[in-house]
């Protein structure tokens, strides 16, 4: 067994090699070749919607999906307070002001009751975070924004096929980002994909992620632009990672069983990741929850396992804690996120881990949390 068990690595096989060494063979290795336009037409199919942009991250999509949508200074945008702060940044980007809504203790994704408080005169937009692999509550988060006229734009970073009912994530509200950063279920090393069944909001995206360049007269501009563009190599990479995401994501489901098997019910307050009746999920990450925590014991149990050889990750912080983004706003009105947030933390998840590896991270789990003080009255 490693001496080491990351939290995620990549999964790449033969499949990979071969298609990015054709991509080096043909020439084309920048944003242009055969490899980005086929990347883009197989994952739009996947996620059953009618276009998909490649981009060179997936905060690079959500910041294109907040230009598209024309979001400017003084718009307000739905978000939850519990999530990666690329969300809260990429409408930041914009000049827009992230508004935080609360989560589902369940699910952990933003929960619907706690954004319709939030809609204002200004309200313009919401962005529904997949987190951890599970979907948000999608047909509910649609209601309130059919009810009030506002965008929905999926963020979907950490969800690559997890569905609601029998539709895939990418596929809702009017646009989605997703990421394929080294961590996710399907990587280019770094990169992302915006999907849109509108064609204004793509053919928008599109023109600002090159420059903003005319496409009639060349190097003539007519907007500030970005370089937003992924390259044929990481596209090779990415299509070879998208035929095989069915294995992929039966292996993340895979890791979670064996998980579940050796730590449920084997301690009071312990929990892993849940799923909603409605929801697919794809089991990005195993989070474990653990009643009595608090950050000093998150971060105890941590660095116990980090000393024999586990990594792990904590929890995100609630994005409204965060410097730039602190308000007057009371904390009591997102009470689940404040919370959970240092209850929890994500075990290692590569969908490559053996049955012994899972074995071992549950045995040192386990033995740490015992030696650990312990409070069952806190819940």
């Amino acid at each position: 067994m490693r001496d080491f068990i990351p939290v995620f690595e990549p999964v790449l096989g033969e499949r990979e090699r071969a298609y990015v060494a054709d991509a080096v063979a043909s020439g084309w290795v920048s944003s242009h070749g055969e490899y980005v336009e086929r990347f883009e037409q197989e994952f739009a199919r996947f996620c059953g919607c009618e276009y998909a942009l490649t981009v060179s991250s997936g905060t690079a999509a959500l910041h294109l999906t907040m230009l598209a949508c024309r979001i400017g200074a003084g718009d307000e945008v739905i978000i939850p307070d519990f999530t990666f702060i690329a969300t809260a940044n990429a409408v930041a980007y914009t000049s827009g002001r992230p508004v935080f809504a609360d989560i589902d203790p369940e699910t952990l994704c933003m929960d619907p009751a706690s954004v319709e408080r939030l809609v204002t005169s200004r309200t313009k937009a919401i962005i529904p975070v997949h987190i951890y692999g599970h979907p948000a509550n999608m047909p509910e988060i649609q209601r309130v924004a059919d009810k009030y006229g506002l965008v929905v734009v999926e963020d979907a970073a950490e969800a690559h096929g997890a569905m609601v009912q029998t539709r895939r994530v990418g596929s809702f509200g009017d646009m989605a980002a997703f990421s394929f950063y080294g961590n996710k279920i399907i990587t280019t090393g770094e990169g992302g994909m915006l999907t849109t069944n509108h064609r204004d909001y793509y053919e928008r995206a599109k023109h600002l992620r090159d420059q903003a360049m005319s496409s009639e007269k060349r190097y003539w501009h007519d907007a500030i632009g970005y370089n937003y563009r992924m390259t044929n190599l990481q596209a090779a990479l990415g299509l070879a990672q998208l035929e095989r995401i069915d294995e992929l994501i039966e292996g993340k489901r895979t890791v979670f069983t064996t998980y579940a098997s050796k730590l449920k019910g084997r301690m009071p307050g312990l929990r892993l990741n849940r799923t909603a009746p409605w929801a697919t999920n794809v089991f990005w990450a195993v989070c474990l929850e653990v009643d009595f925590f608090d950050e000093a014991r998150q971060r105890a149990l941590m660095a116990a396992l980090r000393e024999h050889g586990v990594d792990t990750r904590p929890y995100f912080y609630p994005a409204s804690l965060m410097p730039m983004f602190r308000r007057d706003e009371p904390a009591a009105e997102r009470p689940v996120t404040m919370s959970v947030y240092s209850k929890g933390i994500i075990l290692p998840s590569s969908a490559n881990l053996s049955q012994e590896e899972i074995e071992y991270i549950c045995e040192q789990v386990l033995t740490a949390l015992r030696r650990l003080p312990y409070d069952a009255s806190v819940t």
